[in-house]
């Protein structure tokens, strides 16, 4: 698999959803995490990301204006001991109160299936970053429908236990926009990582669609002692 830019395919698609990118900073100290969301409807535009203890969640930028919050309030970040968990979705939650009972990510989503949004059947994808005594692993997972049929969930992980340096993977719930919004495919996609939080953060907010991005989180966890900074954009301000 080739080694994607990230701006070129943030850019050259419209409407990806809502993404997780996990990976390893070139110089191979930090861990990466980032999470974007987009809306297409008022809806899902009016949200912003804010900081709840070591994780974040979202929020309604005027609350006059939520028509469902079902699908849209949730923590997207949750951090669990040394496991930074990263989802579109709450099943945040349902890894977060898994792993807590010594389950394994795989055997904490088991639970859960896709969205109940069709005829979409958005996707709920999700990530796990695990650092302890200097080392690293992650892993992504998809639980989606079958080929859009509500009746069948596809359930697929994909563990990284050596992530290589300057690289992550990219695993967003759209291929692109569409009616419906045809799901992602296949396997995450291999993409380049920067070793400033800064300016990966800033590359990912420009790269992705002006009008249909909402909110931006990014997350540099230093493997050897587990300090992290983070860095969250949202448009509506």
């Amino acid at each position: 698999m080739k080694l994607n830019s990230i701006a070129e395919l943030l850019a050259s698609n419209a409407y990806p959803g809502r993404g997780i990118v996990l990976g390893k900073s070139p110089d191979g100290c930090k861990a990466v995490a980032a999470y974007f969301i987009m809306g297409r409807s008022a809806n899902s535009r009016n949200r912003i990301f804010v900081e709840d203890g070591e994780g974040i969640r979202t929020q309604a930028y005027d609350e006059s204006k939520v028509e469902d919050p079902s699908l849209i309030i949730y923590a997207p970040v949750r951090v669990l001991g040394n496991k930074t968990i990263v989802t579109n979705g709450d099943q945040t939650d349902t890894i977060y109160e898994g792993m807590d009972k010594q389950m394994t990510f795989e055997q904490s989503l088991r639970s859960r299936t896709f969205e109940p949004d069709g005829p979409n059947f958005t996707p709920r994808i999700s990530g796990v970053m695990h650092i302890e005594n200097g080392n690293y692993n992650y892993a992504l997972s998809i639980l989606k429908s079958s080929d859009g049929d509500p009746a069948a969930t596809n359930r697929y992980t994909f563990a990284y236990n050596t992530p290589l340096a300057g690289e992550g993977r990219f695993i967003h719930t759209y291929m692109s926009d569409g009616a419906p919004l045809p799901s992602f495919e296949g396997e995450p996609e291999r993409v380049d990582v920067l070793d400033d939080i800064d300016s990966y953060s800033v590359l990912l907010w420009e790269n992705l669609n002006p009008d249909n991005k909402v909110s931006l989180f990014v997350r540099y966890i230093n493997i050897k002692d587990g300090t992290y900074e983070t860095r969250i954009l949202n448009k509506n301000k």
